[in-house]
């Protein structure tokens, strides 16, 4: 509550201190019978005021930057919990609250979901949880379907993000936010009811045995039920270890960098439309297009031949419960994941956050929901973050500042969540962290949106759609 208070108010200051513009205003206000009119144009004055007399003093970067990464702390340990990003946070908090530009902050953000999705790898990479017979909290088989078509979808949605206007994107990140919010909070609410009800039915057979009122078919149906009821989506696709004294799965991981390797190969060679490459090239021309272009048959080349191995394997493994599902239905993570990267590429965000949603109502289990997003958005981050550093990035030492501040507070996010989860065994708290941040993200990057539209239109910007170059 106390960091959704905050996040209104900086929204406030925010709004007030754009809107008035001293180069431009008036020295008369508007006729209004309103008095709170008139205190709020004052308001917007005095902000605008100490924010240049902070500035003039040389103490604007330093104090605001300072401000900025406690409340990225805050949302760094909020984040982590869910296993998303949290660049739907940083980045409305280093350009509002820092005053940094947009590409600055974009940069800055980027390292700060990579130090927070190291810390969250490293402590999910080798658990294990009970709940789920032992299985790994990383979903690996999901991870490999989704990495190569997620990547795909965030180099689309770039393309778009330039070529689309500033208010069409926040129209469309505000409504697919709030959807993605609510269901989230739905799923919340239904994770909340079942815990709910499996802890009065054990507390109620411990209540029984006490007494002494049970028979010898004590509660048989009914795990019968429980056990088909918590089968997910997700089942089918998980295929049983042979060899359970292996901790990782290195053939998988190494297919996962190998698919990491080629797209971060296409992105260096291809640069940036300002021609930043490590390779002599004319920005957008022929050869950047052909570049662009290898991705597609490289998503669909690796996710084909994920999907038709993983059939193999299930063939010769003879599970009766995995052969009843045909490929189109492990297509299914594929599509999810190039929905999710393509509407982040649109947004200017991670895709985890987006993702995770869906992982969420197709039945994934929170735990896993959380460790196998996490795991992901620690790819797309470090690729995002080494191509900003390989390019030419500014503002290095910050950049590795703020991304050791995510990483203790990812860490530090993680400890307060699984430690509440043993205490309370609510698995749902990770859920309604997801939801917290999306709410959150909503509220702050649409606003911050409709602030730069504001603008865009009272200076006479064009806002129609553009060329990608």
């Amino acid at each position: 509550m106390k960091t959704l208070s905050l996040a209104c108010l900086l929204v406030f200051l925010t709004f007030s201190a754009f809107k008035f513009n001293p180069s431009n205003a008036k020295q008369t206000h508007p006729i209004s019978d309103n008095n709170m009119l008139n205190t709020i144009d004052h308001l917007r004055d005095r902000i605008y005021q100490w924010r240049n007399e902070a500035q003039e003093s040389q103490t604007f970067v330093s104090w605001l930057m300072v401000l900025a990464g406690v409340l990225c702390f805050i949302a760094s340990s909020i984040s982590s919990a869910g296993g998303i990003g949290g660049g739907g946070l940083f980045i409305p908090i280093l350009t509002i609250v820092a005053g940094l530009d947009l590409k600055t902050a974009s940069s800055l953000s980027a390292f700060m979901v990579t130090g927070g999705s190291i810390a969250n790898v490293m402590c999910n990479l080798c658990r294990k949880s009970t709940k789920l017979g032992g299985k790994s909290l990383i979903d690996y088989d999901i991870a490999l379907l989704s990495e190569p078509c997620m990547l795909l979808g965030v180099s689309v949605g770039v393309i778009c993000n330039l070529v689309f206007p500033e208010w069409l994107i926040t129209a469309l990140f505000a409504v697919f936010l709030a959807w993605c919010t609510s269901k989230t909070c739905n799923s919340a609410m239904r994770f909340w009811r079942n815990e709910s009800e499996e802890m009065r039915k054990k507390f109620g057979l411990a209540e029984k045995l006490e007494k002494g009122q049970l028979g010898n078919e004590v509660g048989t149906t009914e795990e019968n039920k429980e056990n088909e009821g918590s089968k997910s989506i997700e089942e089918p696709l998980l295929i049983p270890e042979v060899n359970s004294n292996e901790r990782l799965p290195w053939l998988k991981l190494g297919v996962l960098f190998l698919v990491w390797f080629s797209f971060f190969s296409v992105y260096l060679l291809r640069g940036n439309k300002y021609g930043q490459s490590i390779i002599p090239m004319e920005p957008c021309g022929l050869e950047y297009w052909i570049l662009s272009s290898v991705q597609v048959p490289l998503a669909v080349v690796f996710t084909a031949w994920i999907v038709f191995r993983k059939e193999r394997l299930q063939d010769q493994q003879e599970c009766p419960d995995l052969t009843k599902n045909s490929a189109s239905h492990k297509l299914v993570f594929p599509l999810m994941a190039f929905l999710a990267g393509l509407l982040g590429g649109v947004f200017g965000i991670g895709g985890g956050m987006l993702i995770s949603p869906f992982l969420l109502q197709v039945g994934v289990a929170p735990e896993v929901t959380a460790a196998t997003c996490s795991f992901m958005v620690f790819f797309s981050s470090v690729m995002s973050a080494l191509q900003y550093l390989l390019l030419g990035m500014e503002h290095i030492e910050i950049a590795l500042i703020l991304a050791t501040i995510s990483f203790i507070a990812s860490l530090l996010g993680l400890l307060v969540v699984q430690k509440a989860i043993q205490k309370y065994g609510r698995t749902s708290l990770i859920v309604f962290s997801v939801g917290i941040v999306m709410s959150l993200s909503a509220v702050l990057m649409t606003s911050f949106g409709a602030i730069e539209v504001w603008k865009d239109y009272n200076s006479g910007k064009y806002m129609g759609f553009k060329l990608p170059c």
